[in-house]
């Protein structure tokens, strides 16, 4: 079952939304190819420290994270990649590593790589290891309403 505040904010705003199982897999990249989705529609969430502060970063599965690119995009003194311990508190419904890219669900800003924003729609873990959550990438942005980046 996807994350409660997952599920209960998608049906609170009439969102429609495909619920896909998939065999158990532990990468956004793995979650792709078991659901047979390519890795530039499968939208991966990564938690960042930006100048202390935890802020979630949604980029396509099959991108890697350029962290001095981030820095400067975003303004910052200093960006890091968050260590799962710091940052587990803060999802208590998820399993590790299959973090919903809704930060406003957990009071966090959001950035997103402006080429997930160029598909009609996007896929995401739901906040476990076997589902995940497809729909218009339009009802992602007027939920969440994330910072576009243009990341190379």
């Amino acid at each position: 079952m996807p994350a409660e505040k997952l599920k209960n904010l998608l049906d609170s705003n009439a969102i429609k939304y495909a619920l896909i199982t998939h065999s158990p897999a532990y990468t956004a990249q793995e979650v792709a190819e078991s659901a047979h989705i390519s890795g530039n529609k499968m939208a991966k969430t990564v938690i960042l420290k930006v100048d202390g502060e935890f802020k979630m970063l949604v980029l396509p599965a099959s991108h890697l994270v350029n962290v001095q690119q981030l820095q400067e995009l975003m303004g910052a003194k200093n960006v890091e990649l968050a260590v799962e311990s710091e940052f587990k508190r803060c999802f208590p419904e998820c399993e590790k590593g299959a973090i919903p890219p809704f930060g406003n669900l957990y009071d966090m800003d959001v950035y997103i790589s402006d080429c997930l924003s160029t598909e009609k729609k996007m896929a995401f873990c739901a906040g476990n290891y076997s589902e995940l959550i497809r729909l218009n990438y339009k009802d992602y942005q007027n939920l969440v309403h994330p910072k576009e980046l243009h990341l190379s």
